[in-house]
């Protein structure tokens, strides 16, 4: 571990210190995390609750209001380690938690902005992100803030020095794994996806015990390989399988099958269920591998007690252009002939919306929310998409040098109608509001193999703007009709998170800097702030000392940069950053 000096002097005094400021918190418990969305005075949990609806009820900052609303501090994270700042923000007793790139973590007072510590995590040299050097937030418990690294580990620091308290090995960074995604913490436990699906790993969602990090139970999400869960430190195969080997997946491949679980997951406590999706099924050439390749490009519920999969539910079978199906599951209810449905929710980066029956995983509905699909015609009854044939990237070994197929165009492109970041679903409007992007992509297949630690691909693309005005559309959808009730359509890709508000209000940032507030009933913008870099971080607001307060993440970077082809030349001039604002109304 490398501390800045700053933590070093800080570590033997901080609890004392912090009290006589009035900031020493109380410990987080899981009463306090299960309440997170309707307790105002404190953000504990990734989402504003684990079902992730990101919806507060505040309202003293509203559409009357929100113009008033201005900046009362920002922070810097300084040095040099700028790039992407996905990080959500945590809450709790006057101390702000955020994590930035390359694995940091800070604790900062929200009365002044003030850093009351930072860690470092010392990163090898060998750690192969696919998609930027960015961390989505920590988990809180007990006195603990739990969050992963770049090289695929678990750290659990002490929430008032910073010091270290149990760390973890998830898995091998030298085999391409990583991880970057906030953790979520059910029943006493942290559980975490991992990343690195491009490197051909196997995907695992795995619990541990939050107050020692010892692992309690380990699902892997690729078909044919076992889960286990942990008695007495002794792992014990209680017969959770995943399927039979070759099943869905040819010959061996299903060794290096990726479904990396690589954004989290959330929770449902009606069901007592974990909704975790999985990543793109590995190579990307789909014609190395016939079959659905199970669990891929899916999405699982699963016993938070044992990892066993309850059911599953998969968006795109045999995926041939990486749309993945890890975009996140929101629990909600509504009514229909009288009677209260348990659903999920899902904004998917094939570019459609499926509404589940999140008890049992039956398929309810499905539509397209983006403009353009080029891929599939439709879904049918059971939410299975109908191909077009002609629109899958051809297999390279019956072309006439056996080195690349033939190019097709596709839409949505492979970063998705909508990517990680993460939509909004309000309690008032009943809409869900989602970050989504207009491009498509030149695809095609080459030949690969695997091995260890390197890129295992296939295929080459290009991604294209499909429109000259704008590529991110910021949409506002009704779950029970598909209908589109409103769009807020931004220049360059949509790449952070929503917040929507009782105050009718939806938050969001655009990569030009833009902190945005709208109208949640009819998308005009009410509020607009430029923050010195782009935003690619997701909002949250909470209450103190009577007073509502917003704060957000800038700082420009994540995938699109890396890998947005012709999109890439569209945002070329955006400046990196690594700050945190925080806004309220003046008294």
């Amino acid at each position: 571990m490398i501390t800045t000096c700053k933590t070093k002097v800080l570590s033997l005094s901080m609890a004392v210190s912090l009290a006589l400021t009035g900031i020493a918190s109380a410990e987080v418990t899981d009463k306090d995390i299960a309440n997170d969305q309707m307790t105002t005075d404190d953000v504990v949990s990734y989402g504003l609750g684990l079902r992730g609806q990101r919806y507060s009820p505040l309202d003293k900052i509203n559409i009357d209001t929100v113009k008033e609303m201005r900046p009362v501090w920002s922070f810097s994270l300084g040095g040099e380690k700028q790039r992407g700042q996905e990080s959500q923000p945590m809450v709790k007793d006057g101390v702000m938690y955020i994590t930035g790139s390359y694995s940091r973590v800070y604790a900062i007072d929200v009365h002044t902005g003030d850093e009351l510590w930072q860690y470092d995590a010392r990163l090898p040299d060998g750690i192969m992100p696919c998609c930027d050097v960015i961390n989505r937030g920590a988990a809180l418990y007990g006195d603990l803030v739990i969050f992963a690294t770049l090289d695929a580990k678990l750290v659990a620091l002490h929430k008032d020095t910073g010091k270290v308290v149990w760390k973890k090995k998830v898995e091998d960074y030298k085999a391409g794994y990583s991880i970057t995604a906030a953790p979520i913490i059910v029943k006493g436990k942290v559980i975490t996806g991992v990343a690195g699906g491009e490197f051909g790993v196997v995907g695992k969602v795995r619990a541990y015990d939050a107050t020692n990090g010892k692992l309690v139970w380990e699902r892997p999400t690729v078909e044919g390989h076992m889960g286990y869960i942990w008695k007495n430190g002794k792992k014990v195969d209680n017969g959770i399988s995943g399927g039979k080997p070759g099943q869905t997946w040819p010959a061996e491949l299903w060794k290096s099958g990726g479904a990396a679980p690589w954004l989290g997951g959330t929770y449902d406590a009606d069901v007592d269920l974990l909704f975790f999706g999985t990543g793109n099924p590995a190579p990307w050439n789909s014609h190395l591998r016939p079959g659905d390749n199970l669990f891929s490009s899916s999405r699982l519920a699963i016993d938070p007690d044992t990892g066993k999969i309850v059911w599953h539910f998969q968006t795109t079978p045999h995926d041939g252009w990486d749309f993945d199906g890890v975009n996140e599951l929101i629990s909600f209810d509504y009514k229909q002939n009288g009677k209260t449905v348990k659903a999920a929710a899902t904004a998917d980066r094939n570019g459609f919306f499926y509404v589940l029956n999140r008890e049992n995983g039956d398929f309810i509905r499905g539509f397209p929310f983006v403009d353009k699909q080029t891929w599939a015609s439709g879904l049918d009854k059971n939410g299975r998409p109908i191909y077009i044939d002609s629109n899958r990237p051809t297999d390279p070994s019956k072309s006439k040098d056996g080195n690349k197929g033939s190019t097709v165009v596709a839409a949505p492109a492979f970063l998705g109608g909508k990517n990680w970041m993460p939509m909004a679903y309000s309690q008032d409007t009943e809409l869900f509001y989602v970050p989504s992007n207009e491009w498509e992509m030149d695809i095609w297949n080459e030949p690969t193999a695997y091995k260890k630690g390197a890129a295992y691909l296939g295929a080459g693309f290009t991604i294209k703007a499909i429109n000259k005005d704008y590529i991110g559309v910021l949409k506002a959808i009704d779950p029970k009709t598909g209908e589109v009730v409103w769009r807020y359509n931004n220049y360059a890709p949509l790449w952070g998170g929503v917040l929507a508000t009782a105050g009718n209000l939806v938050f969001t940032g655009n990569p030009e800097g833009y902190l945005l507030g709208l109208d949640a009933k009819t998308g005009e913008v009410k509020y607009k702030f430029n923050t010195g870099s782009g935003i690619v971080g997701s909002p949250i607001t909470w209450e103190m000392d009577g007073e509502q307060y917003l704060s957000v993440l800038s700082g420009w970077g994540g995938a699109v940069p890396l890998w947005g082809g012709d999109v890439a030349k569209r945002i070329k001039h955006l400046n990196q950053g690594g700050s945190v604002w925080t806004f309220k109304l003046p008294k």
